[in-house]
Protein backbone atom coordinates (compact mmCIF):
# COMPACT_ATOMS: atom_id res chain seq x y z
CA UNK A 1 0.00 0.00 0.00
CA UNK A 2 1.29 3.44 -0.90
CA UNK A 3 1.98 5.86 1.98
CA UNK A 4 -0.79 8.23 0.92
CA UNK A 5 -3.31 5.36 0.85
CA UNK A 6 -2.17 4.14 4.26
CA UNK A 7 -2.52 7.68 5.62
CA UNK A 8 -6.02 7.97 4.14
CA UNK A 9 -7.14 4.71 5.78
CA UNK A 10 -5.84 5.87 9.17
CA UNK A 11 -7.01 9.48 8.83
CA UNK A 12 -9.06 11.18 11.52
CA UNK A 13 -11.63 11.99 8.83
CA UNK A 14 -11.83 8.46 7.46
CA UNK A 15 -15.41 8.02 8.67
CA UNK A 16 -16.63 11.26 7.16
CA UNK A 17 -18.61 11.16 3.93
CA UNK A 18 -16.50 11.90 0.82
CA UNK A 19 -18.83 14.79 -0.03
CA UNK A 20 -17.78 16.57 3.17
CA UNK A 21 -14.11 16.37 2.26
CA UNK A 22 -14.71 17.12 -1.41
CA UNK A 23 -16.42 20.40 -0.56
CA UNK A 24 -13.42 21.50 1.50
CA UNK A 25 -10.50 20.06 -0.49
CA UNK A 26 -11.78 20.67 -4.00
CA UNK A 27 -13.24 24.01 -2.91
CA UNK A 28 -9.76 25.13 -1.86
CA UNK A 29 -8.45 23.93 -5.22
CA UNK A 30 -11.02 25.98 -7.11
CA UNK A 31 -10.22 29.06 -5.03
CA UNK A 32 -6.49 28.63 -5.68
CA UNK A 33 -7.14 28.63 -9.41
CA UNK A 34 -9.76 31.39 -9.44
CA UNK A 35 -8.42 33.96 -6.98
CA UNK A 36 -5.45 36.24 -7.73
CA UNK A 37 -2.09 34.65 -6.89
CA UNK A 38 -1.39 37.42 -4.40
CA UNK A 39 -2.83 37.32 -1.85
CA UNK A 40 -5.47 34.73 -2.78
CA UNK A 41 -3.28 31.71 -3.51
CA UNK A 42 -1.11 32.48 -0.48
CA UNK A 43 -4.17 32.48 1.79
CA UNK A 44 -5.46 29.24 0.28
CA UNK A 45 -2.06 27.59 0.66
CA UNK A 46 -1.86 28.67 4.31
CA UNK A 47 -5.40 27.48 5.04
CA UNK A 48 -4.82 24.12 3.34
CA UNK A 49 -1.62 23.56 5.31
CA UNK A 50 -3.35 24.49 8.56
CA UNK A 51 -6.20 22.03 7.91
CA UNK A 52 -3.88 19.24 6.78
CA UNK A 53 -1.53 19.50 9.75
CA UNK A 54 -4.26 20.43 12.24
CA UNK A 55 -7.77 18.92 12.13
CA UNK A 56 -6.93 16.35 9.44
CA UNK A 57 -3.88 15.17 11.42
CA UNK A 58 -1.62 14.41 8.44
CA UNK A 59 1.99 13.78 9.57
CA UNK A 60 4.29 16.50 8.19
CA UNK A 61 6.83 14.01 6.85
CA UNK A 62 4.21 12.06 4.89
CA UNK A 63 2.73 15.29 3.58
CA UNK A 64 6.10 16.49 2.33
CA UNK A 65 6.88 13.16 0.67
CA UNK A 66 3.60 13.34 -1.26
CA UNK A 67 3.76 17.09 -1.91
CA UNK A 68 7.28 17.28 -3.29
CA UNK A 69 6.34 15.43 -6.49
CA UNK A 70 3.60 17.83 -7.68
CA UNK A 71 5.66 20.72 -6.33
CA UNK A 72 8.48 19.69 -8.66
CA UNK A 73 6.09 19.88 -11.62
CA UNK A 74 4.88 23.28 -10.41
CA UNK A 75 8.43 24.62 -10.25
CA UNK A 76 9.28 23.18 -13.67
CA UNK A 77 6.23 24.80 -15.24
CA UNK A 78 6.96 28.15 -13.60
CA UNK A 79 10.61 28.20 -14.72
CA UNK A 80 9.57 28.06 -18.37
CA UNK A 81 7.82 31.42 -17.98
CA UNK A 82 11.04 33.13 -16.98
CA UNK A 83 12.57 32.97 -20.46
CA UNK A 84 11.52 33.46 -24.05
CA UNK A 85 12.90 31.77 -27.13
CA UNK A 86 13.73 33.94 -30.14
CA UNK A 87 13.56 37.69 -30.51
CA UNK A 88 15.89 40.57 -31.34
CA UNK A 89 17.93 40.22 -28.12
CA UNK A 90 18.98 36.61 -28.66
CA UNK A 91 17.83 33.04 -28.98
CA UNK A 92 17.03 32.65 -25.25
CA UNK A 93 16.41 35.78 -23.18
CA UNK A 94 14.63 36.77 -19.98
CA UNK A 95 10.94 37.30 -20.69
CA UNK A 96 9.30 40.62 -19.93
CA UNK A 97 7.24 40.20 -16.79
CA UNK A 98 8.45 36.60 -16.56
CA UNK A 99 9.22 36.56 -12.82
CA UNK A 100 5.76 37.90 -11.97
CA UNK A 101 3.99 35.34 -14.17
CA UNK A 102 6.21 32.52 -12.94
CA UNK A 103 5.60 33.44 -9.31
CA UNK A 104 1.85 33.67 -9.87
CA UNK A 105 1.73 30.30 -11.57
CA UNK A 106 3.83 28.69 -8.83
CA UNK A 107 1.56 30.07 -6.11
CA UNK A 108 -1.62 28.94 -7.88
CA UNK A 109 -0.46 25.42 -8.70
CA UNK A 110 1.20 24.75 -5.35
CA UNK A 111 -1.90 25.88 -3.46
CA UNK A 112 -4.20 23.88 -5.76
CA UNK A 113 -2.03 20.78 -5.22
CA UNK A 114 -2.47 21.07 -1.46
CA UNK A 115 -6.24 21.21 -1.91
CA UNK A 116 -6.17 17.96 -3.89
CA UNK A 117 -3.83 16.35 -1.35
CA UNK A 118 -6.24 17.30 1.43
CA UNK A 119 -8.91 15.20 -0.25
CA UNK A 120 -6.48 12.37 -1.07
CA UNK A 121 -5.01 12.14 2.44
CA UNK A 122 -8.44 11.83 4.05
CA UNK A 123 -10.44 9.76 1.53
CA UNK A 124 -9.48 6.18 0.61
CA UNK A 125 -10.29 5.18 -2.94
CA UNK A 126 -12.17 2.16 -1.62
CA UNK A 127 -14.62 4.56 0.05
CA UNK A 128 -14.93 6.88 -2.93
CA UNK A 129 -15.22 4.63 -5.98
CA UNK A 130 -18.31 2.58 -4.97
CA UNK A 131 -20.22 5.78 -4.24
CA UNK A 132 -19.62 7.11 -7.75
CA UNK A 133 -22.35 4.82 -9.04
CA UNK A 134 -24.94 6.84 -7.12
CA UNK A 135 -23.43 9.99 -8.63
CA UNK A 136 -24.24 8.76 -12.14
CA UNK A 137 -20.99 7.09 -13.17
CA UNK A 138 -21.69 3.83 -15.09
CA UNK A 139 -21.22 0.75 -12.93
CA UNK A 140 -18.84 -1.02 -15.38
CA UNK A 141 -16.51 2.00 -15.30
CA UNK A 142 -16.46 1.93 -11.50
CA UNK A 143 -15.85 -1.84 -11.49
CA UNK A 144 -12.85 -1.48 -13.82
CA UNK A 145 -11.46 1.30 -11.63
CA UNK A 146 -11.90 -0.81 -8.48
CA UNK A 147 -10.19 -3.84 -9.99
CA UNK A 148 -7.34 -1.72 -11.37
CA UNK A 149 -6.88 -0.03 -8.01
CA UNK A 150 -6.74 -3.32 -6.11
CA UNK A 151 -4.51 -5.10 -8.63
CA UNK A 152 -2.03 -2.25 -8.74
CA UNK A 153 -1.01 -2.94 -5.14
CA UNK A 154 -0.54 -6.64 -5.89
CA UNK A 155 1.67 -5.81 -8.85
CA UNK A 156 3.68 -3.28 -6.86
CA UNK A 157 4.24 -5.90 -4.16
CA UNK A 158 5.33 -8.45 -6.78
CA UNK A 159 7.71 -5.97 -8.38
CA UNK A 160 9.23 -5.18 -4.99
CA UNK A 161 9.87 -8.87 -4.32
CA UNK A 162 11.37 -9.38 -7.78
CA UNK A 163 13.72 -6.44 -7.25
CA UNK A 164 14.83 -7.86 -3.90
CA UNK A 165 15.49 -11.23 -5.50
CA UNK A 166 17.48 -9.60 -8.31
CA UNK A 167 19.53 -7.57 -5.84
CA UNK A 168 20.25 -10.71 -3.78
CA UNK A 169 21.59 -12.32 -6.96
CA UNK A 170 23.85 -9.32 -7.69
CA UNK A 171 21.61 -8.13 -10.48
CA UNK A 172 22.38 -4.46 -9.86
CA UNK A 173 26.17 -4.55 -9.53
CA UNK A 174 26.93 -3.06 -12.97
CA UNK A 175 25.06 -0.87 -15.42
CA UNK A 176 24.62 -3.73 -17.87
CA UNK A 177 23.33 -6.00 -15.12
CA UNK A 178 20.92 -3.29 -14.00
CA UNK A 179 19.48 -2.94 -17.50
CA UNK A 180 19.08 -6.72 -17.78
CA UNK A 181 17.35 -6.78 -14.41
CA UNK A 182 14.99 -4.01 -15.45
CA UNK A 183 14.11 -5.88 -18.62
CA UNK A 184 13.46 -9.05 -16.65
CA UNK A 185 11.40 -7.11 -14.12
CA UNK A 186 9.19 -5.63 -16.85
CA UNK A 187 8.70 -8.97 -18.58
CA UNK A 188 7.86 -10.79 -15.34
CA UNK A 189 5.44 -8.09 -14.20
CA UNK A 190 3.70 -8.19 -17.61
CA UNK A 191 3.25 -11.97 -17.44
CA UNK A 192 2.06 -11.89 -13.84
CA UNK A 193 -0.46 -9.15 -14.62
CA UNK A 194 -2.05 -11.28 -17.35
CA UNK A 195 -1.99 -14.33 -15.08
CA UNK A 196 -3.72 -12.48 -12.25
CA UNK A 197 -6.28 -11.02 -14.67
CA UNK A 198 -7.08 -14.50 -15.99
CA UNK A 199 -7.47 -15.94 -12.50
CA UNK A 200 -9.66 -13.00 -11.50
CA UNK A 201 -11.90 -13.53 -14.52
CA UNK A 202 -12.21 -17.23 -13.77
CA UNK A 203 -12.99 -16.52 -10.13
CA UNK A 204 -15.69 -14.01 -10.98
CA UNK A 205 -17.25 -16.37 -13.51
CA UNK A 206 -17.31 -19.13 -10.91
CA UNK A 207 -19.14 -16.85 -8.49
CA UNK A 208 -21.88 -15.89 -10.94
CA UNK A 209 -20.60 -12.45 -11.93
CA UNK A 210 -23.49 -10.55 -13.52
CA UNK A 211 -21.69 -7.33 -14.49
CA UNK A 212 -21.60 -5.61 -11.10
CA UNK A 213 -19.09 -5.93 -8.28
CA UNK A 214 -20.83 -5.69 -4.93
CA UNK A 215 -18.62 -4.35 -2.15
CA UNK A 216 -19.31 -3.23 1.39
CA UNK A 217 -19.10 0.54 1.82
CA UNK A 218 -18.74 2.07 5.31
CA UNK A 219 -21.90 3.88 6.33
CA UNK A 220 -21.53 7.64 6.47
CA UNK A 221 -23.82 10.63 6.22
CA UNK A 222 -23.12 14.05 4.85
CA UNK A 223 -22.50 16.37 7.78
CA UNK A 224 -24.34 19.64 7.34
CA UNK A 225 -22.20 21.28 10.00
CA UNK A 226 -18.97 20.24 8.31
CA UNK A 227 -20.18 21.38 4.88
CA UNK A 228 -21.42 24.67 6.34
CA UNK A 229 -18.10 25.26 8.13
CA UNK A 230 -16.21 24.49 4.93
CA UNK A 231 -18.39 26.90 2.97
CA UNK A 232 -17.82 29.60 5.58
CA UNK A 233 -14.07 29.07 5.34
CA UNK A 234 -14.12 29.27 1.55
CA UNK A 235 -16.25 32.41 1.52
CA UNK A 236 -14.04 33.99 4.19
CA UNK A 237 -10.91 33.28 2.13
CA UNK A 238 -12.48 34.82 -0.96
CA UNK A 239 -13.68 37.90 0.94
CA UNK A 240 -10.34 38.35 2.69
CA UNK A 241 -8.56 38.14 -0.65
CA UNK A 242 -10.73 40.90 -2.12
CA UNK A 243 -10.12 43.11 0.91
CA UNK A 244 -6.38 42.57 1.00
CA UNK A 245 -6.12 43.05 -2.76
CA UNK A 246 -7.36 46.60 -2.29
CA UNK A 247 -5.22 47.35 0.73
CA UNK A 248 -1.95 45.74 -0.38
CA UNK A 249 0.01 47.05 -3.37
Amino acid sequence: MLPIDAAAHSSRWRRRHPVDKAVLGLGLTVLAISLPPWPGAVLVLTAALAVLLGPAGVPPRKLWRAYRVPLGFCVTGAVTLLVQVGGPDGFVTLADGGPARAGGLLLRTSAASLGVLLFAFTTPMSDLLPRLVKAGVPAPVVDVALVTYRMSFLLLDSMGRIRQAQAARLGHTTRAATWRSLGGLGATAFVRAFDRAGRLQAGLAGRGYDGTLRVLVPEARVSRRFVAASAVLLVALAALTLVLERLLP
